[in-house]
């Protein structure tokens, strides 16, 4: 559960040791982004990179990958302003949100972009409309079994709708292709080829209706590191290369990957400052936690305790015991492990820090901008 500091970014510990800023904060090492996407085009070499920027869009982070020649996955016209204020290519950006507003779609076209992700009729009808002449990748619902953090309950078309929306496309002159997404922190290697086996069918029967889908999305889930043990990168970009071969033997004109967690989460770490420590009653054993950093400050995904973070503490390898970990806000929400079996150092006490550790993705992105007063998470890129 707790990681030595050695394991860790030298940068990110001298800013750590050396800072004076007020907790919370995020601190991110853009170098080690840079060490992940590289990491990632050697695994998958004939994928390109579309970097989720809901995960962190951070400039410095962005411009980074924007010198590297990533392309981006963007989910608003804000994401998309702020990729072209990092240099990005209009061409090289993805509007991947299946849920837009016709002036959100017309922006986009106006600005260059060019692909737009589809997964109902109603939504092709409208890029059609806003975005004439787009490249339409049209999303496959995928159940997410495996994931940490599944993403199947509000996106994606079943496979015959799929391949009607597709053959609209066709008729209405659209580029097309198909996407998925396996879950994020997905672990079971066997996702993308199990995926790719439907979406060859899917490619199939379009085109024997007419369409042309010339690429394919594989999504992101590729994981950071957490709790819980995961394959490296190196054995997803087997099994995702073994997968391509098996079902797209003759090749794609395009194979796009959306990573978003993979190349920030390792990156980053949040430090935070302890509140409180208490018992609920004299007889508990388990302790409670109060950090200055809890749902409503950038950690979210510890809903239903799905992400479970590393922690350190500056008494790791001292005697410990069984914790509640929680937030600091009036809202009886706020707990963020309760049932994942945490134990932290008994000398843990009031005004110690406790540094969360993989968390560069999806927490100054989710954090509120004032809830109880408190104020946003801050950020730091060094």
């Amino acid at each position: 559960m707790t990681t030595p500091i050695s394991s860790l970014s030298a940068k990110i510990d001298t800013f750590l040791r050396d800072s004076d800023a007020p907790t919370p904060f995020v601190v991110v090492d853009v170098d080690l982004v840079e060490e992940r996407y590289v990491q990632l085009v050697e695994a998958i070499p004939a994928a390109r990179v579309y970097y989720a920027v809901k995960a962190n869009p951070a400039l410095p982070i962005l411009r980074r990958l924007v010198a590297l020649g990533s392309a981006f996955d963007v989910a608003s016209p804000a994401e998309i302003d702020r990729c072209l204020e990092a240099g990005a290519n209009p061409n090289d950006i993805s509007y991947g949100n299946t849920i837009k507003k016709r002036r959100d779609i017309a922006y986009a076209h106006s600005c260059g972009v060019r692909r737009y992700t589809v997964d109902v009729e109603a939504e092709l009808d409208k890029v059609a409309v806003e975005a004439p002449g787009a490249s339409v990748c049209v999303r496959l619902r995928h159940d997410c079994g495996g994931a940490d953090w599944p993403l199947s309950r509000k996106f994606g078309a079943e496979a015959p709708d799929v391949v009607r929306v597709l053959a609209l496309a066709g008729k209405a002159g659209l580029e097309s292709g198909v996407s998925f997404h396996v879950g994020s922190q997905q672990r079971d290697l066997g996702a993308w080829d199990d995926t790719l086996e439907v979406v060859a069918e899917i490619v199939e029967r379009a085109r024997n209706q007419g369409a042309n889908p010339s690429f394919v999305n594989l999504g992101g889930g590729f994981p950071g590191t957490y709790r819980e043990a995961a394959p490296t990168i190196d054995a997803y970009g087997a099994a995702v290369r073994t997968a391509l071969a098996k079902w797209f033997p003759l090749g794609l004109t395009e194979v796009m990957v959306e990573p978003g967690r993979y190349l920030v989460a390792d990156a980053g770490v949040l430090r935070s400052e302890v509140v409180l420590v208490s018992r609920r009653s004299p007889a508990d054993s388990e302790r409670w936690i109060y950090l200055d950093c809890g749902k409503f400050h950038g950690l979210a995904e510890t809903m239903d305790e799905a992400i479970r973070y590393r922690l350190r503490t500056p008494h790791d390898g001292q005697t410990s015991g069984p914790v509640v970990l929680a937030g600091p806000t009036c809202d009886s929400a706020d707990v963020l492990y309760e049932k994942s079996a945490y134990e932290l150092p008994l000398a843990l006490a009031e005004g110690d820090m406790v540094d969360i550790l993989s968390a560069g993705a999806y927490t100054t992105t989710y954090s509120s901008v004032g809830f109880n007063g408190f104020p946003p998470l801050q950020e730091h890129y060094v």
